[in-house]
């Protein structure tokens, strides 16, 4: 094989570990009629079992970015492979909350940590030239956004035809599939692009550096409001439009073409990444934002309104994720690529973990999640705000 087919086979494999692993978690939300209806579990304790998700999904990251760049991406992800298959076998066994707080909560969120971005992009980092960075990131993320267009539908099928037993014991075959691509996910010095590697740079000396950059931090408050958005749709979503009394066809088909027009999405402002400022790109990104969910607000719910809200946050959905990995690489190089944009990670899935759990909350007691869309507006607006003159130049280590 060839050093370019090497590569490509990298990439390749990279983006086919996205898409299950990022297909099969964003749709967890369908499950929930079939938790509340035939368990003693609420929606809100669903929600809190996904919360914990986010949360173990976040709070592993820079352990696990730090591992992947010490040992090797190859490693960490067929262990978390098997996590996974752990998890959503255990949750087969379930009949209470905590079962499902410790299954779906704990083990898949921390199986998460170790088959998506930080160790996927990571690995692809290195065998892609500057240059194209931030467009190849577009592609995966695009990639994992069409997980979710396949595995909406794959799930809402096996919920119709099988019990919900079998529905995880299928799933489970999907996540086993990761751990056989890991494997061959693994380059060495001689694979690498060895011109993105600054003669200057360590992994401890962009951590340290990391700790007083101010645009880093920003980029941490601007991922923690994306994580919030993602999570809470992701989550509610579904149940939202069925409440307000669409069908189930219809919530699907909405929740799909989330997934689906991030496809393009994702790949328009990776693209655009490589040829203007990320930065300004995010401010635009999280500004679209405030504008789709103050309309979700103000215009009456109906199948019109819900397939263009599906298609519209879509086209935003997870655009952020190329430009922001791409900034931390920008600023901070690939040594600590990993490490850094687990950190990064980890304020998204803070902001996921509160989304899920509190929209949950706040249904329970109030029967509308009104306030929580309203927060969405909000906290988008702040997250363009942020981006606002942030530092976003490459450190010196020479002068660091």
């Amino acid at each position: 094989m060839t050093l370019k087919q090497h590569r490509n086979m990298i990439i390749i494999l990279g983006i086919l570990i996205l898409v299950i692993s990022m297909g099969l978690r964003q749709s967890f939300g369908l499950f929930i009629p079939s938790f509340t209806t035939n368990f003693d579990i609420t929606r809100a304790d669903f929600g809190l079992a996904l919360a914990i998700q986010h949360l173990l999904f976040g709070l592993a990251q820079p352990f696990i970015g730090y591992l992947s760049d010490k040992y090797g991406n190859d490693k960490v992800l067929i262990i978390g492979s098997i996590f996974y298959t752990l998890g959503l076998y255990l949750i087969t066994t379930v009949t209470t909350a905590f079962g499902l707080h410790l299954s779906l909560g704990f083990l898949v969120g921390l199986a998460l940590s170790a088959t998506t971005y930080v160790v996927v992009l990571g690995a692809i980092a290195k065998v892609v030239a500057p240059q194209k960075r931030s467009t190849v990131f577009g592609i995966a993320t695009a990639a994992a956004s069409f997980g979710m267009f396949i595995f909406i539908p794959i799930t809402d099928s096996l919920l119709t035809h099988f019990e919900l037993h079998t529905s995880f014991y299928i799933l489970c075959i999907f996540a086993l599939a990761m751990g056989i691509f890991g494997y061959f996910l693994k380059s060495d010095d001689s694979q690498t692009i060895s011109s993105n590697i600054d003669e200057e740079e360590s992994l401890s000396k962009a951590l340290h550096c990391s700790k007083t950059h101010k645009g880093y931090w920003r980029l941490n408050i601007g991922f923690f409001v994306c994580g919030f958005h993602v999570a809470f749709i992701m989550t509610h979503f579904p149940t939202y439009l069925q409440d307000g009394g669409l069908t189930s066809s219809v919530a699907t088909l909405a929740f799909s073409l989330i997934g689906l027009l991030n496809i393009f999405g994702s790949f328009l402002f990776g693209t655009l990444g490589d040829k203007f400022e990320k930065r300004k790109l995010l401010i635009i990104l999280y500004s679209l934002r405030a504008v789709i969910f103050a309309l979700m607000l103000i215009l009456p719910l109906t199948s019109f309104t819900a397939i263009a809200f599906g298609a519209a946050i879509g086209f935003v959905w997870l655009a952020t994720v190329p430009l922001t990995s791409g900034l931390v690489a920008q600023i901070f190089g690939l040594k600590a690529l990993a490490t850094l944009y687990g950190i990064v990670f980890l304020s998204h899935q803070v902001g996921s973990f509160i989304g899920a759990w509190v929209g949950g909350l706040v249904y329970e007691f109030t029967g509308s999640y009104d306030i929580i869309w309203w927060c969405c507006v909000a906290l988008s607006i702040l997250a363009a705000a942020v981006h606002i003159g942030m530092d976003d130049k490459k450190i010196d280590y020479k002068k660091a």
